[in-house]
Protein backbone atom coordinates (compact mmCIF):
# COMPACT_ATOMS: atom_id res chain seq x y z
CA UNK A 1 0.00 0.00 0.00
CA UNK A 2 2.80 2.44 0.87
CA UNK A 3 4.60 1.68 -2.42
CA UNK A 4 1.45 2.34 -4.39
CA UNK A 5 0.81 5.63 -2.58
CA UNK A 6 4.32 6.75 -3.42
CA UNK A 7 3.66 6.21 -7.10
CA UNK A 8 0.49 8.33 -7.06
CA UNK A 9 0.93 12.05 -7.88
CA UNK A 10 0.87 14.35 -4.86
CA UNK A 11 -1.34 17.42 -4.67
CA UNK A 12 0.64 20.36 -6.09
CA UNK A 13 1.22 23.07 -3.50
CA UNK A 14 2.35 26.68 -3.58
CA UNK A 15 4.75 27.46 -0.72
CA UNK A 16 3.73 30.58 1.16
CA UNK A 17 7.18 31.57 2.40
CA UNK A 18 5.59 32.40 5.76
CA UNK A 19 7.71 31.10 8.60
CA UNK A 20 6.14 27.93 10.00
CA UNK A 21 2.98 27.94 7.85
CA UNK A 22 4.50 25.74 5.17
CA UNK A 23 5.43 23.22 7.87
CA UNK A 24 1.89 23.15 9.25
CA UNK A 25 0.36 22.76 5.78
CA UNK A 26 3.10 20.30 4.77
CA UNK A 27 4.28 22.29 1.79
CA UNK A 28 2.02 25.30 1.35
CA UNK A 29 -1.44 26.16 0.01
CA UNK A 30 -3.17 24.13 -2.75
CA UNK A 31 -1.81 25.40 -6.05
CA UNK A 32 -4.45 26.69 -8.44
CA UNK A 33 -7.21 26.48 -5.81
CA UNK A 34 -8.86 28.95 -3.43
CA UNK A 35 -7.89 29.12 0.25
CA UNK A 36 -10.10 30.86 2.79
CA UNK A 37 -8.54 32.76 5.69
CA UNK A 38 -11.17 33.76 8.24
CA UNK A 39 -11.01 35.36 11.65
CA UNK A 40 -12.04 38.26 13.86
CA UNK A 41 -10.82 41.83 13.56
CA UNK A 42 -7.12 42.34 14.31
CA UNK A 43 -5.99 38.76 13.79
CA UNK A 44 -3.89 39.53 10.69
CA UNK A 45 -5.98 38.26 7.77
CA UNK A 46 -4.98 41.04 5.40
CA UNK A 47 -1.35 40.87 6.48
CA UNK A 48 -1.21 37.13 5.79
CA UNK A 49 -2.62 37.71 2.33
CA UNK A 50 -0.12 40.49 1.59
CA UNK A 51 2.80 38.41 2.86
CA UNK A 52 1.63 35.46 0.76
CA UNK A 53 1.87 37.67 -2.34
CA UNK A 54 5.14 39.36 -1.35
CA UNK A 55 6.94 36.13 -0.46
CA UNK A 56 5.70 34.58 -3.67
CA UNK A 57 7.23 37.40 -5.70
CA UNK A 58 10.50 37.65 -3.79
CA UNK A 59 11.23 33.97 -3.15
CA UNK A 60 9.38 32.05 -5.88
CA UNK A 61 9.13 34.58 -8.72
CA UNK A 62 5.35 34.31 -8.88
CA UNK A 63 3.64 37.66 -9.65
CA UNK A 64 0.43 38.43 -7.79
CA UNK A 65 -2.75 40.48 -7.77
CA UNK A 66 -4.28 42.04 -4.67
CA UNK A 67 -7.91 43.06 -5.06
CA UNK A 68 -8.93 45.07 -2.02
CA UNK A 69 -12.50 46.08 -1.20
CA UNK A 70 -11.77 48.11 1.94
CA UNK A 71 -8.35 49.78 1.67
CA UNK A 72 -6.74 51.69 -1.17
CA UNK A 73 -3.38 50.80 -2.68
CA UNK A 74 -1.66 53.66 -0.86
CA UNK A 75 -3.20 52.70 2.46
CA UNK A 76 -2.12 49.07 2.05
CA UNK A 77 1.41 50.07 1.05
CA UNK A 78 1.71 52.35 4.08
CA UNK A 79 0.35 49.73 6.46
CA UNK A 80 2.91 47.05 5.56
CA UNK A 81 5.96 49.29 5.14
CA UNK A 82 6.90 48.75 8.80
CA UNK A 83 7.10 45.02 8.09
CA UNK A 84 9.65 45.49 5.32
CA UNK A 85 7.24 45.04 2.39
CA UNK A 86 7.69 47.63 -0.37
CA UNK A 87 4.47 47.22 -2.35
CA UNK A 88 5.07 50.31 -4.47
CA UNK A 89 8.40 48.98 -5.69
CA UNK A 90 6.84 45.63 -6.51
CA UNK A 91 4.16 47.43 -8.52
CA UNK A 92 6.84 49.44 -10.34
CA UNK A 93 8.62 46.19 -11.18
CA UNK A 94 5.39 44.82 -12.73
CA UNK A 95 5.39 41.97 -10.20
CA UNK A 96 2.36 43.11 -8.19
CA UNK A 97 -0.90 44.74 -9.12
CA UNK A 98 -3.20 46.26 -6.50
CA UNK A 99 -6.75 47.00 -7.52
CA UNK A 100 -9.09 48.75 -5.12
CA UNK A 101 -12.76 48.04 -5.81
CA UNK A 102 -15.22 50.34 -4.11
CA UNK A 103 -18.60 48.73 -3.48
CA UNK A 104 -21.46 51.03 -2.44
CA UNK A 105 -24.79 49.50 -1.56
CA UNK A 106 -26.62 52.49 -2.99
CA UNK A 107 -25.03 51.83 -6.36
CA UNK A 108 -26.11 48.22 -6.44
CA UNK A 109 -29.41 47.38 -8.08
CA UNK A 110 -30.25 43.87 -7.09
CA UNK A 111 -32.18 41.99 -9.79
CA UNK A 112 -32.58 38.43 -10.78
CA UNK A 113 -30.19 39.02 -13.65
CA UNK A 114 -27.39 40.33 -11.38
CA UNK A 115 -23.95 38.65 -11.61
CA UNK A 116 -20.26 39.37 -11.10
CA UNK A 117 -19.21 39.46 -14.73
CA UNK A 118 -17.78 42.94 -14.33
CA UNK A 119 -15.63 41.79 -11.42
CA UNK A 120 -14.43 38.74 -13.35
CA UNK A 121 -13.42 40.91 -16.31
CA UNK A 122 -11.57 43.34 -14.08
CA UNK A 123 -9.81 40.62 -12.14
CA UNK A 124 -9.01 38.66 -15.28
CA UNK A 125 -7.39 41.70 -16.87
CA UNK A 126 -5.24 42.30 -13.78
CA UNK A 127 -4.10 38.67 -13.78
CA UNK A 128 -3.27 38.60 -17.46
CA UNK A 129 -1.48 41.98 -17.44
CA UNK A 130 1.38 40.72 -15.25
CA UNK A 131 1.01 36.95 -15.64
CA UNK A 132 -0.08 36.57 -12.03
CA UNK A 133 0.13 33.19 -10.33
CA UNK A 134 -1.29 34.34 -7.00
CA UNK A 135 -4.41 36.32 -6.14
CA UNK A 136 -5.69 37.78 -2.87
CA UNK A 137 -9.26 39.00 -2.37
CA UNK A 138 -9.62 41.13 0.79
CA UNK A 139 -12.34 40.88 2.11
CA UNK A 140 -15.22 39.01 0.56
CA UNK A 141 -17.85 40.46 2.96
CA UNK A 142 -17.35 43.89 1.45
CA UNK A 143 -18.13 42.50 -1.97
CA UNK A 144 -21.41 40.92 -0.93
CA UNK A 145 -22.45 43.23 1.88
CA UNK A 146 -25.09 44.94 -0.23
CA UNK A 147 -27.04 41.83 -1.12
CA UNK A 148 -30.02 40.58 0.84
CA UNK A 149 -31.10 37.81 -1.51
CA UNK A 150 -29.36 34.75 -0.08
CA UNK A 151 -30.02 32.63 -3.16
CA UNK A 152 -28.25 35.09 -5.47
CA UNK A 153 -25.47 35.59 -2.93
CA UNK A 154 -24.71 31.89 -2.58
CA UNK A 155 -24.88 31.38 -6.31
CA UNK A 156 -22.38 34.16 -6.97
CA UNK A 157 -20.02 32.93 -4.26
CA UNK A 158 -19.95 29.48 -5.84
CA UNK A 159 -19.43 30.99 -9.28
CA UNK A 160 -16.56 33.17 -8.01
CA UNK A 161 -14.74 30.22 -6.51
CA UNK A 162 -15.28 28.13 -9.65
CA UNK A 163 -14.02 30.98 -11.85
CA UNK A 164 -10.85 31.26 -9.77
CA UNK A 165 -10.25 27.51 -10.07
CA UNK A 166 -10.72 27.63 -13.82
CA UNK A 167 -8.28 30.51 -14.02
CA UNK A 168 -5.64 28.30 -12.38
CA UNK A 169 -4.40 30.88 -9.89
CA UNK A 170 -3.57 30.17 -6.26
CA UNK A 171 -6.04 32.34 -4.41
CA UNK A 172 -6.32 33.58 -0.84
CA UNK A 173 -9.70 34.95 0.17
CA UNK A 174 -10.11 36.69 3.51
CA UNK A 175 -13.40 36.64 5.39
CA UNK A 176 -14.76 37.87 8.70
CA UNK A 177 -15.77 35.47 11.44
CA UNK A 178 -19.50 34.79 11.68
CA UNK A 179 -21.81 34.10 14.61
CA UNK A 180 -21.61 30.38 15.35
CA UNK A 181 -19.91 29.71 12.01
CA UNK A 182 -16.59 30.39 10.37
CA UNK A 183 -17.81 33.16 8.04
CA UNK A 184 -20.68 35.63 7.82
CA UNK A 185 -22.41 33.79 4.98
CA UNK A 186 -21.55 30.28 6.21
CA UNK A 187 -20.84 29.11 2.65
CA UNK A 188 -17.27 30.11 1.82
CA UNK A 189 -15.75 27.46 4.07
CA UNK A 190 -17.61 24.74 2.19
CA UNK A 191 -16.57 25.73 -1.31
CA UNK A 192 -12.94 26.47 -0.39
CA UNK A 193 -10.32 23.75 -0.78
CA UNK A 194 -8.37 24.96 2.25
CA UNK A 195 -9.67 26.85 5.29
CA UNK A 196 -7.39 28.57 7.81
CA UNK A 197 -8.94 29.95 10.98
CA UNK A 198 -7.20 32.79 12.82
CA UNK A 199 -8.06 33.60 16.41
CA UNK A 200 -7.01 36.36 18.80
CA UNK A 201 -7.39 35.53 22.51
CA UNK A 202 -6.68 37.42 25.70
CA UNK A 203 -5.89 35.22 28.72
CA UNK A 204 -4.64 36.74 31.98
CA UNK A 205 -4.21 40.08 30.22
CA UNK A 206 -1.86 38.52 27.66
CA UNK A 207 -2.82 38.38 23.99
CA UNK A 208 -2.14 35.21 22.04
CA UNK A 209 -2.93 34.67 18.37
CA UNK A 210 -3.61 31.12 17.23
CA UNK A 211 -3.98 29.45 13.85
CA UNK A 212 -5.79 26.25 12.93
CA UNK A 213 -6.15 24.41 9.64
CA UNK A 214 -9.87 23.58 9.57
CA UNK A 215 -9.79 21.67 6.28
CA UNK A 216 -7.40 20.88 3.46
CA UNK A 217 -8.78 18.86 0.59
CA UNK A 218 -6.42 16.28 -0.85
CA UNK A 219 -3.65 16.71 1.71
CA UNK A 220 -2.74 15.84 5.26
CA UNK A 221 -1.95 18.76 7.56
CA UNK A 222 -1.37 19.74 11.14
CA UNK A 223 -4.59 19.61 13.11
CA UNK A 224 -3.56 21.43 16.27
CA UNK A 225 -3.85 25.07 17.20
CA UNK A 226 -0.59 26.85 16.49
CA UNK A 227 0.41 30.17 18.06
CA UNK A 228 1.58 32.79 15.59
CA UNK A 229 3.06 36.24 15.91
CA UNK A 230 3.08 39.41 13.88
CA UNK A 231 6.60 40.83 14.10
CA UNK A 232 8.62 43.37 12.20
CA UNK A 233 9.55 40.56 9.80
CA UNK A 234 5.97 39.47 9.13
CA UNK A 235 3.98 36.52 10.39
CA UNK A 236 5.66 33.66 12.19
CA UNK A 237 3.76 30.45 12.92
CA UNK A 238 5.15 28.27 15.67
CA UNK A 239 4.23 24.65 14.96
CA UNK A 240 4.48 21.86 17.51
CA UNK A 241 4.06 18.69 15.49
CA UNK A 242 6.04 19.79 12.46
CA UNK A 243 9.38 19.25 14.20
CA UNK A 244 10.25 15.58 13.81
CA UNK A 245 12.84 13.74 15.88
CA UNK A 246 15.18 13.16 12.95
CA UNK A 247 18.06 15.47 13.83
CA UNK A 248 21.72 14.48 13.74
CA UNK A 249 23.60 13.90 16.99
CA UNK A 250 27.23 14.47 17.92
CA UNK A 251 29.65 12.33 19.90
CA UNK A 252 31.79 15.34 20.80
CA UNK A 253 31.87 16.19 24.50
CA UNK A 254 32.06 19.78 25.76
CA UNK A 255 33.02 20.93 29.24
CA UNK A 256 30.54 22.37 31.72
CA UNK A 257 33.11 24.90 32.92
CA UNK A 258 33.33 23.22 36.35
CA UNK A 259 36.17 20.63 36.43
CA UNK A 260 34.71 18.71 39.35
CA UNK A 261 31.35 18.47 37.60
CA UNK A 262 32.99 17.22 34.40
CA UNK A 263 34.59 14.42 36.40
CA UNK A 264 31.14 13.23 37.49
CA UNK A 265 30.42 12.33 33.84
CA UNK A 266 32.39 9.41 32.45
CA UNK A 267 32.73 11.29 29.18
CA UNK A 268 34.17 14.36 30.89
CA UNK A 269 31.25 16.69 30.11
CA UNK A 270 28.08 16.98 28.02
CA UNK A 271 27.46 15.90 24.45
CA UNK A 272 27.48 18.79 22.01
CA UNK A 273 23.95 19.58 20.86
CA UNK A 274 22.34 18.09 23.96
CA UNK A 275 20.06 19.88 26.41
CA UNK A 276 20.73 20.14 30.14
CA UNK A 277 18.54 21.26 33.02
CA UNK A 278 19.75 22.60 36.38
CA UNK A 279 17.06 22.64 39.07
CA UNK A 280 17.17 23.78 42.65
CA UNK A 281 15.73 26.08 45.26
CA UNK A 282 16.65 29.75 45.55
CA UNK A 283 20.26 30.44 46.44
CA UNK A 284 21.73 27.13 45.26
CA UNK A 285 23.99 28.78 42.61
CA UNK A 286 22.02 27.81 39.51
CA UNK A 287 22.87 31.06 37.74
CA UNK A 288 26.53 30.73 38.72
CA UNK A 289 26.68 27.25 37.21
CA UNK A 290 25.01 28.59 34.06
CA UNK A 291 27.52 31.46 33.87
CA UNK A 292 30.40 29.00 34.20
CA UNK A 293 28.93 27.03 31.29
CA UNK A 294 28.65 30.22 29.21
CA UNK A 295 32.19 31.28 30.09
CA UNK A 296 33.62 27.91 29.07
CA UNK A 297 31.80 28.11 25.74
CA UNK A 298 33.33 31.53 25.07
CA UNK A 299 36.78 30.25 26.00
CA UNK A 300 36.42 27.71 23.21
CA UNK A 301 35.80 30.63 20.83
CA UNK A 302 32.11 29.79 20.38
CA UNK A 303 29.09 32.08 20.28
CA UNK A 304 26.85 31.98 23.36
CA UNK A 305 23.36 33.46 23.89
CA UNK A 306 22.37 34.05 27.52
CA UNK A 307 18.70 34.83 28.19
CA UNK A 308 18.32 36.29 31.68
CA UNK A 309 14.81 36.69 33.09
CA UNK A 310 15.83 37.93 36.55
CA UNK A 311 18.95 40.07 36.22
CA UNK A 312 20.11 42.87 33.96
CA UNK A 313 23.33 42.32 31.97
CA UNK A 314 25.23 44.76 34.20
CA UNK A 315 24.04 43.06 37.37
CA UNK A 316 24.90 39.63 36.01
CA UNK A 317 28.38 40.78 35.00
CA UNK A 318 29.00 42.34 38.44
CA UNK A 319 27.73 39.32 40.36
CA UNK A 320 29.76 36.83 38.35
CA UNK A 321 32.89 38.96 38.71
CA UNK A 322 32.64 38.47 42.50
CA UNK A 323 33.10 34.72 42.00
CA UNK A 324 36.02 35.01 39.58
CA UNK A 325 34.06 34.94 36.31
CA UNK A 326 34.77 37.96 34.08
CA UNK A 327 32.17 38.00 31.29
CA UNK A 328 32.88 41.52 30.02
CA UNK A 329 35.83 40.66 27.71
CA UNK A 330 33.78 38.08 25.83
CA UNK A 331 30.88 40.51 25.47
CA UNK A 332 33.28 43.00 23.89
CA UNK A 333 34.60 40.28 21.57
CA UNK A 334 31.06 39.52 20.47
CA UNK A 335 31.17 35.91 21.70
CA UNK A 336 28.65 36.44 24.51
CA UNK A 337 25.31 38.18 24.10
CA UNK A 338 23.05 38.67 27.12
CA UNK A 339 19.36 39.25 26.40
CA UNK A 340 17.65 40.39 29.60
CA UNK A 341 13.93 41.06 30.05
CA UNK A 342 11.08 40.25 32.39
CA UNK A 343 8.96 37.31 31.19
CA UNK A 344 5.83 39.46 31.55
CA UNK A 345 7.16 41.84 28.88
CA UNK A 346 5.77 39.53 26.19
CA UNK A 347 3.75 36.38 25.86
CA UNK A 348 5.30 32.94 25.60
CA UNK A 349 5.23 32.93 21.84
CA UNK A 350 6.86 36.35 21.61
CA UNK A 351 9.71 35.05 23.77
CA UNK A 352 10.03 32.02 21.51
CA UNK A 353 10.11 34.20 18.41
CA UNK A 354 12.72 36.45 20.02
CA UNK A 355 14.85 33.40 20.75
CA UNK A 356 14.45 32.17 17.15
CA UNK A 357 15.33 35.59 15.79
CA UNK A 358 18.46 36.01 17.92
CA UNK A 359 19.59 32.49 17.12
CA UNK A 360 19.28 33.29 13.44
CA UNK A 361 21.21 36.53 13.96
CA UNK A 362 24.09 35.33 16.15
CA UNK A 363 24.33 31.65 15.10
CA UNK A 364 25.27 30.54 18.65
CA UNK A 365 26.78 27.22 19.63
CA UNK A 366 25.33 27.50 23.14
CA UNK A 367 22.02 28.88 24.42
CA UNK A 368 21.28 29.43 28.11
CA UNK A 369 17.91 30.38 29.59
CA UNK A 370 17.87 31.42 33.26
CA UNK A 371 15.34 30.53 34.57
CA UNK A 372 12.56 28.86 32.61
CA UNK A 373 10.38 28.70 35.73
CA UNK A 374 9.62 32.43 35.38
CA UNK A 375 7.73 31.72 32.16
CA UNK A 376 4.89 30.26 34.23
CA UNK A 377 3.90 33.83 35.04
CA UNK A 378 2.88 34.43 31.41
CA UNK A 379 1.19 31.14 30.65
CA UNK A 380 -0.21 27.92 32.02
CA UNK A 381 1.97 24.91 32.71
CA UNK A 382 0.63 23.24 29.58
CA UNK A 383 1.49 26.28 27.47
CA UNK A 384 4.94 26.60 28.99
CA UNK A 385 5.64 22.93 28.39
CA UNK A 386 4.49 23.26 24.78
CA UNK A 387 6.68 26.31 24.24
CA UNK A 388 9.72 24.63 25.79
CA UNK A 389 9.10 21.46 23.80
CA UNK A 390 9.23 23.45 20.57
CA UNK A 391 12.31 25.31 21.75
CA UNK A 392 14.22 22.17 22.79
CA UNK A 393 13.39 20.44 19.52
CA UNK A 394 14.43 23.51 17.55
CA UNK A 395 17.77 23.76 19.36
CA UNK A 396 18.47 20.07 18.80
CA UNK A 397 17.71 20.38 15.09
CA UNK A 398 20.17 23.29 14.93
CA UNK A 399 22.83 21.32 16.84
CA UNK A 400 22.95 23.92 19.63
CA UNK A 401 23.95 22.93 23.16
CA UNK A 402 21.28 24.22 25.54
CA UNK A 403 21.28 24.80 29.28
CA UNK A 404 18.17 25.69 31.27
CA UNK A 405 17.80 26.55 34.92
CA UNK A 406 14.57 26.12 36.84
CA UNK A 407 13.47 27.08 40.31
CA UNK A 408 11.74 24.36 42.30
CA UNK A 409 9.75 25.08 45.43
CA UNK A 410 10.79 23.69 48.76
CA UNK A 411 7.93 21.23 48.85
CA UNK A 412 9.04 19.71 45.54
CA UNK A 413 12.75 19.60 46.32
CA UNK A 414 12.81 15.84 46.68
CA UNK A 415 10.50 15.16 43.77
CA UNK A 416 12.10 14.16 40.48
CA UNK A 417 9.83 16.47 38.50
CA UNK A 418 9.90 20.15 37.65
CA UNK A 419 6.81 22.32 37.62
CA UNK A 420 7.28 22.94 33.90
CA UNK A 421 7.38 19.19 33.24
CA UNK A 422 10.46 19.39 31.01
CA UNK A 423 12.73 17.12 33.03
CA UNK A 424 11.76 14.23 30.75
CA UNK A 425 12.53 16.28 27.63
CA UNK A 426 16.12 17.22 28.44
CA UNK A 427 19.12 14.92 28.05
CA UNK A 428 20.90 15.85 31.29
CA UNK A 429 19.32 16.76 34.62
CA UNK A 430 21.49 18.25 37.37
CA UNK A 431 19.94 19.00 40.73
CA UNK A 432 21.43 21.38 43.30
CA UNK A 433 20.10 21.47 46.83
CA UNK A 434 20.65 22.72 50.35
CA UNK A 435 22.40 20.28 52.66
CA UNK A 436 21.28 21.33 56.11
CA UNK A 437 23.52 20.48 59.03
CA UNK A 438 23.69 21.53 62.65
CA UNK A 439 23.30 25.30 62.53
CA UNK A 440 24.36 25.72 58.89
CA UNK A 441 23.31 25.24 55.28
CA UNK A 442 25.61 23.94 52.57
CA UNK A 443 25.21 23.30 48.85
CA UNK A 444 25.12 19.88 47.26
CA UNK A 445 25.02 18.74 43.63
CA UNK A 446 23.91 15.48 42.04
CA UNK A 447 23.22 14.18 38.54
CA UNK A 448 19.77 12.65 38.17
CA UNK A 449 20.03 11.64 34.52
CA UNK A 450 22.44 11.77 31.59
CA UNK A 451 21.27 10.13 28.40
CA UNK A 452 23.92 8.10 26.62
CA UNK A 453 26.56 8.54 29.34
CA UNK A 454 27.11 6.96 32.73
CA UNK A 455 27.63 9.30 35.64
CA UNK A 456 28.36 9.47 39.34
CA UNK A 457 25.57 8.73 41.79
CA UNK A 458 27.14 10.74 44.60
CA UNK A 459 25.87 13.97 46.12
CA UNK A 460 28.89 16.26 45.92
CA UNK A 461 29.22 19.30 48.17
CA UNK A 462 30.47 22.39 46.36
CA UNK A 463 31.65 25.86 47.30
CA UNK A 464 31.18 29.17 45.52
CA UNK A 465 34.51 30.87 46.04
CA UNK A 466 36.22 33.98 44.70
CA UNK A 467 37.81 31.71 42.09
CA UNK A 468 34.61 30.07 40.92
CA UNK A 469 32.83 26.86 41.82
CA UNK A 470 34.82 24.11 43.48
CA UNK A 471 33.47 20.63 44.14
CA UNK A 472 34.72 19.00 47.33
CA UNK A 473 35.72 15.38 47.73
CA UNK A 474 33.18 13.09 49.31
CA UNK A 475 33.80 12.47 53.03
CA UNK A 476 32.03 9.53 54.63
CA UNK A 477 31.27 9.35 58.31
CA UNK A 478 29.47 6.85 60.52
CA UNK A 479 26.09 8.24 59.46
CA UNK A 480 26.82 8.89 55.78
CA UNK A 481 28.21 11.80 53.77
CA UNK A 482 29.62 14.60 55.92
CA UNK A 483 29.36 18.25 54.83
CA UNK A 484 30.11 21.75 56.10
CA UNK A 485 31.39 22.16 59.67
CA UNK A 486 31.01 18.43 60.24
CA UNK A 487 33.45 17.94 57.39
CA UNK A 488 35.92 20.27 59.19
CA UNK A 489 35.29 18.52 62.50
CA UNK A 490 35.88 15.19 60.82
CA UNK A 491 39.08 16.57 59.34
CA UNK A 492 40.27 17.78 62.76
CA UNK A 493 39.42 14.43 64.29
CA UNK A 494 41.31 12.63 61.57
CA UNK A 495 44.22 15.02 62.10
CA UNK A 496 44.15 14.35 65.87
CA UNK A 497 43.98 10.61 65.26
CA UNK A 498 46.84 10.82 62.82
CA UNK A 499 48.87 12.90 65.28
CA UNK A 500 48.12 10.46 68.09
CA UNK A 501 49.10 7.56 65.91
CA UNK A 502 52.29 9.36 64.94
CA UNK A 503 53.09 10.06 68.56
CA UNK A 504 52.47 6.41 69.46
CA UNK A 505 54.81 5.37 66.68
CA UNK A 506 57.46 7.76 67.92
CA UNK A 507 57.01 6.48 71.53
CA UNK A 508 57.44 2.91 70.36
CA UNK A 509 60.50 3.86 68.38
CA UNK A 510 62.00 5.55 71.48
CA UNK A 511 61.22 2.48 73.57
CA UNK A 512 62.80 0.29 70.95
CA UNK A 513 65.83 2.54 70.86
CA UNK A 514 66.13 2.36 74.68
CA UNK A 515 65.87 -1.40 74.64
CA UNK A 516 68.43 -1.51 71.88
CA UNK A 517 70.83 0.59 73.93
CA UNK A 518 70.22 -1.58 77.01
CA UNK A 519 70.80 -4.66 74.96
CA UNK A 520 73.94 -3.23 73.44
CA UNK A 521 75.20 -2.27 76.94
CA UNK A 522 74.46 -5.76 78.21
CA UNK A 523 76.20 -7.23 75.22
CA UNK A 524 79.15 -4.92 75.85
CA UNK A 525 79.36 -5.99 79.54
CA UNK A 526 79.12 -9.60 78.62
CA UNK A 527 81.79 -9.10 75.99
CA UNK A 528 84.03 -7.40 78.54
CA UNK A 529 83.43 -10.17 81.08
CA UNK A 530 84.04 -12.74 78.40
CA UNK A 531 87.28 -11.07 77.41
CA UNK A 532 88.40 -11.04 81.08
CA UNK A 533 87.62 -14.72 81.49
CA UNK A 534 89.22 -15.42 78.17
CA UNK A 535 92.34 -13.51 79.19
CA UNK A 536 92.49 -15.34 82.55
CA UNK A 537 92.10 -18.67 80.89
CA UNK A 538 94.76 -17.84 78.38
CA UNK A 539 97.10 -16.66 81.16
CA UNK A 540 96.47 -19.89 83.14
CA UNK A 541 96.97 -21.92 80.01
CA UNK A 542 100.23 -20.14 79.34
CA UNK A 543 101.44 -20.76 82.92
CA UNK A 544 100.52 -24.43 82.75
CA UNK A 545 102.18 -24.64 79.39
CA UNK A 546 105.34 -23.07 80.77
CA UNK A 547 105.27 -25.45 83.78
CA UNK A 548 104.94 -28.43 81.50
CA UNK A 549 107.74 -27.16 79.39
CA UNK A 550 109.97 -26.68 82.50
CA UNK A 551 109.22 -30.20 83.76
CA UNK A 552 109.94 -31.58 80.36
CA UNK A 553 113.22 -29.71 80.21
CA UNK A 554 114.14 -30.93 83.73
CA UNK A 555 113.43 -34.50 82.86
CA UNK A 556 115.45 -34.20 79.75
CA UNK A 557 118.33 -32.76 81.68
CA UNK A 558 118.25 -35.54 84.25
CA UNK A 559 118.02 -38.20 81.62
CA UNK A 560 120.95 -36.84 79.68
CA UNK A 561 123.80 -37.02 82.47
CA UNK A 562 127.02 -39.47 82.07
CA UNK A 563 127.21 -42.70 84.28
CA UNK A 564 130.69 -41.94 85.78
CA UNK A 565 129.22 -38.70 86.94
CA UNK A 566 126.53 -40.67 88.52
CA UNK A 567 129.19 -43.05 90.32
CA UNK A 568 131.25 -40.31 91.73
CA UNK A 569 128.33 -38.85 93.23
CA UNK A 570 127.09 -42.14 94.63
CA UNK A 571 128.16 -43.21 98.22
CA UNK A 572 131.33 -45.46 98.70
CA UNK A 573 130.80 -49.09 98.31
CA UNK A 574 132.32 -51.48 100.96
CA UNK A 575 135.72 -53.10 100.34
CA UNK A 576 136.73 -56.74 100.72
CA UNK A 577 139.04 -57.67 103.60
Amino acid sequence: MSTRSQLLPALPKAPTGIDGLDEVTEGGLPRGRPTLICGTAGCGKTLMGVEFLTRGIQEFDEPGVLMAFEETADELAANVTSLGFDLKQLQADKKLRIDHVHVDRSEIEETGEYDLEGLFIRLGYAIDSIGAKRVVLDTIESLFSGFTNQAILRSEIRRLFRWLKDKGVTTVITAERGEGQLTRQGLEEYVSDCVILLDNRVVNQITTRRLRIVKYRGSTHGTNEYPYLITEDGISVLPVTSLKLEHEVSNEVVSTGVPGLDEMFTGGGLYRGSSALITGTAGTAKTTLAAAFALESCRRGEQCLFFAFEESPQQLIRNMLSVGMDLQPYIKQGLLHIEASRPTLNGLEQHLVTIHKLIGEYKPNTVIIDPISNLVSVGTLVEVRGMLTRLIDYLKVQGITALFTALVSGRNTNLEMTEEGVSSLVDVWIHVRDLEGIGERNRGLSILKARGMSHSNQVREFLVTSEGIRLLDVVLGPTGIITGASRHTQFLQEQAQAMSAQQEIERRERELERKRRVLEATISNLRTEFESVEEELRRTNREEEELRENLTVGRRQIAGRHPSQQTEKSPASPTNS
